[in-house]
């Protein structure tokens, strides 16, 4: 995997890259942790349980992919990338950077 790189993006990046339809966010945090807090318009593909093939197909838009801290993420994106796919985005800072931007969640409730 010595070739497969992973760009990090930052929370306004990933927020003005879906508010204009280039991104499809790719959560991979756990199911319990996204019912507490979750990002507006992501899809949850947990890494718990990850396989490449069960992410939406995003319809010309690139994913991203986005967990709580940004590790989750890279190594998702790693996975993706050693499956064949060319994602290579990750959010990073993760949910934590999001809210630190001011960026907006949906909470449980």
């Amino acid at each position: 995997m010595a070739d497969h790189r992973v760009q990090d993006l930052t929370p306004q990046e990933v927020s003005q890259g879906m508010a204009d339809g280039r991104y499809l966010l790719v959560d991979v945090r756990e199911p319990n942790e996204v019912a507490v807090e979750a990002y507006p318009g992501g899809v949850v593909v947990p890494l718990s349980t990850f396989d490449p093939q069960e992410i939406p197909d995003p319809q010309g838009k690139q994913v991203v992919f986005a967990c709580r801290s940004g590790k989750r993420s890279v190594t998702a994106s790693l996975a993706a990338q050693a499956a064949g796919l060319p994602y290579d985005k990750h959010l990073a800072g993760g949910i934590l950077g999001w809210k630190a931007a001011g960026l907006p969640t949906k909470t449980a409730g």
